[in-house]
């Protein structure tokens, strides 16, 4: 099985680094990966300046871009071969609910599975960051899982493991996005030449919580696998606003 790799925590991070242990001993691991943090980086490409390709000392690729340019330079060029599943993490942190709109995590994931190809994005939820090893294995399982019985179609899942031991874990549960509060506001300070500077405010709390969401499963210990599609179109508004240019 070939497996391609990438993240946005950069090439340095120890998530991508436990990923590609983990998933090195079912198949043939290629990491792409950006050259910094690159959180937040949503479904961003690259198209103002040219791209540059370099290798860590532990054979990783990195670019200079986002996550999407990343997987996007990987699968239609790059390399000699298709992949069969594109993971992309372990994050740091959860990719819940609205959080999947920004997080560079799930990005990287989708280009995979708008090019066609099996995608999975894996995230670490906690404060510690200690069990990458039991975000590995979830991602292992369910890249098995993959091979042993194909979907036949292009995926992309959304998963959150929480961060504890593997044994700890409740399950794993098929959930949908919750929702979350609006983001807390933005917030000031002065840099060092006195000059007013803001900081983005952090996630707000979870609103919609309930049985069968991803910030449900994970408050009870699971594990969250969210199936995700790209189609963004409001189908039920579509009458409304039909009627509304009638007018």
């Amino acid at each position: 099985m070939r497996i391609l790799l990438s993240n946005d925590d950069g090439y340095f991070a120890p998530g991508l680094a436990a990923l590609a242990e983990g998933l090195g001993a079912i198949g043939s691991v290629t990491v792409v990966a950006p050259e910094r943090d690159r959180s937040g980086a949503s479904n961003s490409l690259t198209l103002d300046r040219p791209l540059m390709l370099s290798r860590a000392p532990n054979g990783f690729l990195y670019v200079n871009g986002t996550p999407t340019d990343c997987v996007h330079m990987a699968v239609t060029g790059l390399l000699d071969f298709e992949p069969d599943v594109i993971v992309s993490g372990i994050n740091s942190g959860s990719n819940m609910g609205d959080d999947t709109l920004y997080s560079g995590t799930v990005a990287a994931a989708t280009e995979g599975y708008l090019l066609g190809i099996p995608s999975i994005a894996v995230s670490l939820v906690g404060k510690e960051f200690r069990h990458f090893a039991t975000a590995a294995r979830v991602a292992r399982e369910l890249v098995e899982r993959c091979a042993r019985a194909p979907f036949g179609a292009p995926v992309l899942l959304n998963v959150n493991v929480p961060d504890v031991p593997y044994g700890d874990l409740t399950g794993m549960e098929v959930t949908r996005l919750g929702r979350r509060h609006k983001a807390q506001a933005v917030v000031p300070g002065k840099n060092p030449r006195g000059e007013t500077v803001y900081w983005v405010g952090a996630a707000g709390p979870a609103r919609e919580a309930g049985p069968g969401t991803d910030f449900n499963a994970l408050e009870r210990g699971a594990v969250s696998i969210t199936p995700l599609q790209v189609d963004l179109t409001h189908g039920s508004q579509i009458p409304l606003v039909s009627g509304w240019l009638a007018q």
